[in-house]
């Protein structure tokens, strides 16, 4: 694929629509790349087509054509809540990325709808616009589509609208899988007409997706389109004219490093990929700070409504950086991206693969550059061996400022940042105990304490990784972080108000007989007389026992005397005797 065109739209073995090459002429597309012209001419003469394909080689446009020219043939032409083709793909970013395609095409054929059916917008109102405009064709995701099926109650039968479908696209579907839709894959695909033709396309090849292939797919053709030349004979996965480069750096400097080559680039376009939301949160807003006067956009997985609206900004920019995790790995085309960077290795292998596919696409140069840490350096190897991916080391750049002191001074001026460091830095940890390469990324192995110095730390946190050990290396700052208050008003307020309700709840509870100052004051005077009176009535019961104990003592007093007379009687004892012992009772009964 180095020269990466297969020759003209004219020379295939199908004949387009005067339409479909006008299109292609305006979006200066005039030559194929291998994927297209393997794909489309089987696609068009209704045959299932699993095609792998490195990232940014045009598979878009293999199906997207071929989708055009089926529903064109049709005998029957599509009424307005009629399906003809629905494609499903793993993330908004890259629906919406398809779906710009589509409508391009789709102005030259007014006869056909399109809906876009994503997450982040109101399903109800996702039912509405089908209803009244239509959709011929579906761009979706598995979450959103398989909820439409749902919603006959919300007067919407999708599942009778589905019956004249003639094509499914599965894009990107090692990572569809990988995302853990094949429940919802499943669930959609017991909804579809059996006769259909379908196409399966992805950048790497794996068992879950032959299982796909098997289950899907009625006697596929498949296709695989390498790079020409040297690549062909080592199947490089990723393309041609990316320049791979890989920095060792330590811990503490790393993110020195990332500031610096940032202001050397500060006119271009950068992708840098983190490992975790949480770090894309912190670093982000870092950024924001330390490299003035360039675009700083972020988006993550967790962002529901504003992922699109970020995407789209990103898109149009000539320059700029977007920090990102890896829901930005995939299939996604921004115009002119000069230099991808993984600041974390991915947890993958053939995540890296990807994350590098978003520059150097469609026959454009393009660079990227991973930082690793001294004991990662093993990962190179790794990847040359299991992704054909060959890298070359960039020595770190000399002097670079430190701008960790001004990282501390941003979480002590800010709680907010404060907080989004304890959770980066907790994200990151946790991330690196589950990478898939755990015999180059080793927990045990990590420093962190040179790591909290990386992340600008003011004090560790509390986690379960920490526990029980001692790290005399990081030396906390001296500040109580109780006392950081947030930038913004309304949650420094709220934090004070939640402060004064724990410690209402930490104070020690006095149980206080309160006058009750709620209650008309006869009847608190009647409440005070009935207790009066009840405490008279414990006392008389208390005394009325007394004179009951008395009475039994004097009985008892009474038959030892008639013992004692008895026995007098008897001769059983003396006259002294009986005086001796009627004394010594009566004296022990009143000592006094």
């Amino acid at each position: 694929m180095e020269g990466v065109t297969e020759g003209t739209w004219s020379s295939l073995p199908v004949t387009l629509n005067d339409s479909v090459l006008l299109a292609l002429k305006e979006l200066k597309f005039t030559h194929m790349t291998p994927v297209q012209s393997a794909c489309i001419p089987l696609f068009m003469n209704n045959k299932d087509v699993a095609a792998e394909a490195v990232t940014g080689s045009g598979k878009t446009l293999a199906f997207v054509i071929p989708i055009i020219e089926i529903l064109l043939r049709r005998e029957e032409k599509l009424k307005k809540r009629q399906v003809g083709a629905v494609v499903i793909t793993p993330t908004r970013e890259l629906a919406i990325q398809i779906s710009e395609v589509l409508e391009h095409f789709l102005r030259h054929f007014t006869q056909f709808s399109q809906i876009l059916l994503i997450g982040g917008s109101n399903p109800i109102e996702d039912v509405q616009k089908f209803n009244e405009k239509g959709g011929n064709i579906i761009v979706a995701t598995p979450g959103r589509l398989e909820d439409m099926f749902r919603r006959k109650a919300d007067g919407l039968d999708l599942a009778s609208c589905v019956k004249t479908l003639d094509v499914l696209v599965l894009d990107e579907a090692d990572r569809l899988l990988d995302m853990g839709f094949e429940a919802s894959l499943n669930t959609i695909l017991g909804y579809l007409p059996k006769q259909r033709r379908t196409g399966l396309f992805s950048a790497t090849q794996t068992q879950e997706v032959e299982n796909l292939v098997r289950a899907g797919l009625r006697n596929p053709v498949r296709i695989t389109v390498k790079e020409k030349g040297a690549a062909a004979s080592s199947t490089q996965k990723t393309p041609a004219r990316l320049q791979n480069y890989y920095m060792v750096c330590k811990t503490e400097e790393k993110f020195n490093l990332l500031v610096a080559f940032l202001r050397q680039h500060k006119h271009e376009k950068h992708l840098i990929f983190f490992s975790t939301c949480a770090c894309v949160e912190y670093y982000g807003k870092a950024l924001e700070n330390l490299v003035k006067n360039t675009k700083i956009l972020c988006i993550h997985g967790k962002m529901k409504h504003k992922r699109n609206k970020i995407f789209t900004e990103f898109r149009q920019l000539k320059s700029g950086i977007l920090v990102c995790t890896d829901v930005m790995a995939r299939g996604i085309d921004i115009p002119e991206v000069h230099w991808v960077l993984q600041y974390d290795p991915p947890s993958s292998a053939s995540a890296f693969v990807h994350r590098c596919g978003r520059t150097a696409r469609i026959g454009n140069t393009g660079n990227a550059l991973v930082f690793l840490l001294p004991m990662e350096e093993s990962y190179v190897n790794f990847l040359s061996i299991n992704q054909k991916c060959p890298m070359q080391e960039m020595k770190p750049l000399k002097d670079t400022v430190d701008v960790l002191p001004k990282l501390k001074a941003m979480a002590k001026a800010d709680r907010a940042m404060f907080e989004k460091g304890m959770k980066a830095y907790v994200s990151y940890v946790q991330a690196y105990a589950k990478h898939e390469c755990s015999l180059i990324f080793r927990i045990k192995d990590l420093d962190f304490a040179a790591l909290a110095r990386g992340f600008g730390l003011l004090k560790l946190p509390k986690m379960p990784e920490l526990k029980g050990k001692k790290l005399p290396d990081f030396i906390p700052e001296a500040i109580d972080t109780n006392s950081i208050q947030y930038k913004d008003k309304n949650r420094e307020k709220q934090r004070q108000k939640m402060l004064v309700e724990i410690q209402d709840r930490e104070k020690p509870t006095v149980v206080k007989k309160n006058f009750l100052k709620n209650k008309a004051w006869s009847k608190q005077k009647l409440k005070k007389d009935k207790k009066k009176r009840n405490a008279e009535k414990r006392k008389r019961q208390a005394g009325s026992d007394m004179e009951e104990d008395d009475d039994d003592d004097d009985m008892e007093e009474l038959r030892s005397d008639t013992r004692l007379l008895k026995k007098l009687k008897k001769g059983k004892i003396s006259e002294e005797d009986f005086e001796r012992q009627v004394t010594a009772r009566k004296a022990s009964k009143n000592p006094k």
